[in-house]
Order: structure tokens, then C-alpha cells, then sequence
């Protein structure tokens, strides 16, 4: 492995996989920029053939592979977007692939991998699980190891993102970058600092999976305990030893998120600027929310919006998740009157204060002794935080003992 990544490299990756990856878009972002304070632009990788900037790395190493190596095919071990630019890639390139996905991977994922015709293996419950396997077939079977963040031919690829952002905005001030393996931070950070050393690169990791901050404490990669998470993507227990070595001393700034922040930021994508992202592509815009960048006020900023694979049957719940947590939706329980009227009542309060009641459950059996009344759980729609607010006073004034479900 090459022990270090160059602007000439990345250039040389741009050139080679140029009519094969989509130079995607990175326009400006008037609603995003009036919610955070900032000037956002967004930079769409989620219009990737296979929904990723991971095609770009993936595309890369492939074409690197000497003509050898080519028919005997490769492995790698993903959690899915980078088994989908493998997978894509390798046929439109006549090279086998087998990628191994750890058991949580997202089943719109493992699906597409197979319809693009690569060999899929689902091992462990973890990341760290799948490489390990992956290492096993490649030294069984004599395949090349394309690993999916800590190999130089991968970076150089997904460095080519900077490129196209600083032709875009060329004045940008802070490019977002969602970090779990720390291969596109590495890359897109070399480039960028090359050529604009002023810029800012701030990393976005989620609170699941912290595996870089760790490794900045340390001093060096440190494996971390992880937890399931929206950001699947981000799920790596350790930062590539390249790739850690070569972004550690161009990151400016890191960002921890937890699960209410990336459900809130995948909201906001798809209510303001109509698009779907997956949890660690939502990362970049959570990181810049609640004013956790206030340095940047007013400056701009490239959200890297890098990945749109999230699992459609969880989407809705990240909805519901992501409209409780911005107090667009709120569940109180309360004991009314268990005699005619006692619900009338009770929602006459709420369309009163303003709320629109989405569901009541009623519990007879186990709402104590007093058979004459009854508890029930509410689930309302508000019009956020303050609304909430103004509701549970409201319902008090009224007599109602309301507490959160």
C-alpha cells in the first residue's frame, strides 16, 4: 500500500475515472443556509449511480488492479456503499466481486449488490466482523483486498470530491465531511488544504461510533465500542491506519452527533431541500445545527451530502423520530373521566390549544383502582418546541395531569 496520498494523485484518479463517476452538483441551498446561519451549499454525491461517492474510490482501485489480477477478481468487506461501487463498477468492468456485509447492513443494499451481480456475503454484527472475513477469502482464494477506507487508491478517488467542490465554490470556506472510516476526510481534506490551505475541514462523527475523536485523543487509531445507529455507514469501531495518519493533521474541527440529531437532519433534507439522504450522509447537516458551528456564521459552507441508501422500511420512523425530537410531535399521558365526555373534553383542550390529536390508546385494565376514570395515552401533532410548551400548560389550567409518555 502506497504510504501516503498527493493533489497529484488525486488529480490522476479524477482523470482516470472521468466518464465512469458522475461529476455531481453543488449548488447553494437557500432554505438550509436560512436554518443554520450559514451559506450552504450542498454537494449532491447522493445522485451517484448507486446512490454514493464510494463509486469514486471503488472505480479507482479497480482500474488500478494489474491486468493479472483483474479476472481473479476482488473481495472487500462494506456495510454497503462501497460493496454497491465495487459491484457496479467491477461488471461494467469485467471484474468479479465479492463483498461481505455485516448482518445490520440496510437490505436495500445487500439487495441491489446482488442484482449488480456480485457475490454477497453477510457476516457478523459488526464492520469489524465483515473485514475480518474478508481478509480470510482474499488470502484463500487470491483475491485483491480493495478495503473500503484505508487504501491510497480508494482515498485518491473519493479526494476528487474537493476538486469538483472548490471549481464550484472556490471561495468555500468550510467543507462538512460525515467521518467514520476517515477515507473521505482524508482525501477530500488533502486536496483542499493544497489547494486553499485556509479552508476548514470539519469532520461530523455520530456518538455510535466515535472512532476518530478517540483516535485524535489517543494519539493514534483506537478501536471503539459501537452501537447500532441511524448512520450505518459511520459504524466503524476503528479509523483506517492510512487514512487516520493522513487526515489527523488537516482536520480543523470535530463534531459528535447522536441518533435525534441525524433523524432531525435527514427531516430537514427531505422537507427543504426535497432530498433523501441516508443517516451518515445526514451527519455533514447535523453537524452544522444548533449552532454548533458558530465560528462559520454567515460563511460558506459545502455540506458533503455523500450517500442516499437509506433503508425505506425504516424512513418512516426516522420521520417520526426526527418530527418528536423538533417537538413536532408529542406523546402525554393523562387520566380522564372514564363517563360520557371524558375524551370530548380532553380533545376540546387540545383543538382549543391549537394541537391536532393523531392517536388516543386507551387503558382500562391497568390504570389503577378507580374504575370511574381511565388512562390514555396521546399522541398530538405541534408546531414545535414552544407549541408543546403551550399545550401542556394549557392542558394544566384545565385540570389535566399530563405527563410525558
Amino acid at each position: 500500500m502506497t504510504a501516503t496520498v498527493t493533489l497529484a494523485d488525486i488529480r490522476s484518479a479524477r482523470s482516470r475515472i472521468e466518464g465512469r463517476v458522475l461529476r455531481s452538483p453543488c449548488p447553494r441551498s437557500i432554505p438550509l443556509s436560512e436554518a443554520v446561519g450559514l451559506d450552504v451549499f450542498c454537494k449532491l454525491d447522493v445522485f451517484q449511480r448507486t446512490g454514493s461517492f464510494k463509486e469514486r474510490g471503488a472505480c479507482n482501485a479497480l482500474m488500478l488492479l494489474d491486468n493479472a489480477q483483474k479476472p481473479r477478481g476482488v473481495v472487500a468487506a462494506s456495510a454497503g456503499n462501497h460493496a454497491l461501487g465495487l459491484a457496479y463498477h467491477g461488471k461494467l468492468l469485467g471484474i468479479p466481486v465479492t463483498v461481505v456485509m455485516p448482518r445490520f447492513a440496510p437490505l436495500v443494499k445487500v439487495a441491489t449488490c446482488r442484482r449488480l451481480g456480485a457475490n454477497v456475503i453477510l457476516e457478523g454484527e459488526t464492520f469489524d466482523d465483515a473485514r475480518r472475513l474478508a481478509v480470510e477469502i482474499a488470502d484463500r482464494d487470491g483475491l485483491a483486498r480493495i478495503h473500503g477506507f484505508d487504501d491510497a487508491r480508494v482515498i485518491s478517488g473519493q479526494g476528487t470530491m474537493a476538486l469538483e467542490i472548490l471549481e464550484d465554490v472556490p471561495d468555500a470556506d468550510a467543507l462538512i465531511v460525515p467521518t467514520g472510516g476517515a477515507g473521505l476526510l482524508a482525501g477530500v481534506a488533502i486536496a483542499a488544504k493544497a489547494l486553499r490551505p485556509e479552508i476548514r475541514i470539519v469532520a461530523v462523527e455520530t456518538a455510535a461510533a466515535p472512532s476518530f475523536s478517540v483516535s485524535l485523543a489517543a494519539g493514534h487509531p483506537v478501536q471503539v465500542p459501537i452501537r447500532p445507529t441511524l448512520a450505518d455507514g459511520l459504524a466503524v469501531g476503528r479509523v483506517g491506519d492510512l487514512s487516520f495518519k493522513l487526515a489527523a493533521p488537516l482536520v480543523d474541527r470535530v463534531i459528535t452527533v447522536d441518533e435525534g440529531d441525524l433523524s432531525l437532519a435527514v427531516l430537514r433534507l427531505l422537507e427543504l431541500e426535497k432530498t433523501v439522504v441516508e443517516g451518515a450522509a445526514a451527519a455533514a447537516l447535523a453537524g452544522v445545527m444548533a449552532g454548533r458551528c458558530p465560528e462559520l456564521a454567515g460563511r460558506k459552507a459545502v455540506l458533503l451530502l455523500c450517500g442516499g441508501n437509506i433503508d425505506l422500511t425504516i424512513l418512516d420512523r426516522v420521520i417520526d423520530h426526527g418530527l418528536a425530537v423538533d417537538g413536532r410531535r408529542w406523546r402525554f399521558a393523562v387520566r380522564i373521566s372514564d363517563r360520557p365526555g371524558g375524551i370530548a373534553r380532553l380533545t376540546a383542550a387540545i383543538a382549543a390549544a391549537g394541537a391536532s390529536v393523531r392517536e388516543i390508546v386507551h387503558d382500562r385494565a391497568f390504570s389503577g383502582a378507580d374504575v370511574f376514570s381511565t388512562g390514555v395515552e396521546v399522541t398530538v401533532e405541534t408546531a414545535g418546541h414552544d407549541h408543546v410548551a403551550a399545550l401542556a400548560a394549557a392542558l394544566a389550567h384545565d385540570g389535566f395531569d399530563v405527563r410525558p409518555a
